[in-house]
């Protein structure tokens, strides 16, 4: 129904614009490495989300990152993550984004990081500098933002009502996917899948706060045919299938904080140390949407990661994602390299629409290769295990 729609459009903007939506990155930067094939003298276009793979980007040292989101949230995030690299010892950095607490944050804050952020993400951490705050409540940063409150919510669900902890804990600490296996099909799968749990990953209101819109619902249903089986199908692949030792993606969120052996690339001593030595200087942050940045910016870019915004903009007005892509066209590099990422199992609105190329009107498909074989291989790695689909196109 167009009001239903409506209302549910509006709970996702209003979360999204008034709130740190992720606040660790929610796409598996190994695979990306791959499937980019970075090289000294490449531009890459991101969207920032939580910095995170911005970050790991830059430790393969490519020319320039140009990370660019709408939220300035996010964009804050990845600031105050530039500043505490440039400005920390590494003690103190892995403290405050590796165990997502740190002792007088807000001391630690005004005398060491806030004068190297810009106004805009001064006046965001002036705010909430205390998402940082060391407790004895349990809470970190990695609690914090609309996808920490997801995570909250799952972690009672966890103890409180599903009473699987012991379960989960022994699949992080299994020695084998094996193990992982057995543990997942006796001690987890039947208690932790209940009708309420089933129920909630189905509404948007919840859905919102992780950044899955209406539209990427309907896209996932729509080759799918449930939410609540697709979501079942994805953990369950992901806790039973693959190994977790390293999947620092859900550890974080059941345990909110990473290890010094399970964490992002760029909170490992040896990374943060060739990052403050000048890796991390490749990075811009710009706080606009990608047309108006490629519109504003003459920059020759080749190789763009688009996350699964994509899901939305189609689905919200093909109009501007023709433009979107008219925008990354005029700017890309010859054979430039687009990775994109979609809760559908198959995207079927981006061929189909026109741009301008080279003087004449062109189907977008005709104008990319895409590597199918190399992402459907990356995709069954993935550590993350929440997207139906992985893309890599090349312009040619």
């Amino acid at each position: 129904m167009p009001f239903l729609r409506s209302l549910s459009n509006a709970g996702f903007n209003f979360v999204h614009q008034r709130n740190l939506v992720y606040n660790t990155c929610w796409e598996d930067p190994r695979l990306d490495r791959i499937a980019l094939d970075i090289q000294p003298d490449d531009n890459v276009l991101m969207i920032t989300s939580a910095g995170c793979n911005a970050l790991d980007y830059a430790l393969t040292s490519p020319n320039h990152i140009y990370a660019v989101d709408v939220n300035p949230r996010q964009n804050a995030l990845l600031e105050l993550k530039i500043a505490a690299i440039r400005q920390l010892e590494f003690s103190d950095f892995f403290e405050m984004f590796g165990k997502g607490r740190i002792k007088q944050h807000n001391k630690l804050y005004r005398s060491a990081l806030r004068s190297h952020l810009s106004e805009p993400s001064r006046a965001i951490w002036d705010k909430h500098i205390d998402y940082f705050q060391q407790g004895n409540d349990g809470q970190s940063f990695f609690y914090r933002g609309s996808s920490g409150f997801f995570a909250r919510m799952l972690n009672i669900h966890i103890d409180k009502f599903a009473k699987v902890r012991e379960g989960i804990n022994g699949i992080m600490n299994a020695d084998d996917v094996k193990e992982q296996e057995r543990i997942y099909n006796q001690q987890v799968k039947h208690s932790f899948w209940n009708m309420f749990l089933r129920w909630a990953v189905s509404r948007d209101s919840v859905l919102s706060l992780v950044g899955v819109p209406n539209s990427q619902r309907k896209q996932i249903e729509k080759h799918y045919g449930s939410m609540a089986d697709f979501v079942e199908d994805c953990i369950e692949y992901v806790f039973a299938r693959l190994p977790f030792t390293d999947n620092y993606f859900w550890r974080v969120y059941l345990c909110g904080e990473y290890t010094n052996s399970c964490c992002p690339e760029y909170l490992k001593e040896e990374n943060f140390a060739a990052l403050k030595k000048g890796l991390v200087d490749s990075i811009s942050i710009h706080t606009t949407t990608i047309e108006q940045f490629l519109k504003n910016n003459d920059v020759n870019i080749s190789k763009y990661v688009l996350l699964d915004h994509m899901d939305w903009l189609g689905s919200f007005s093909l109009n501007l994602l023709q433009q979107e892509w008219q925008a990354m066209l005029n700017r890309a590099a010859d054979k430039a390299r687009f990775i994109w990422r979609s809760g559908a199992l198959e995207v079927d609105f981006i061929d189909p629409l026109h741009v301008n190329y080279y003087g004449s009107q062109s189907r977008l498909g005709s104008l990319l290769s895409y590597n199918t074989t190399l992402a459907t291989d990356l995709h069954k790695r993935d550590r993350v295990g929440t997207y139906g689909s992985f893309y890599i196109a090349d312009l040619v």
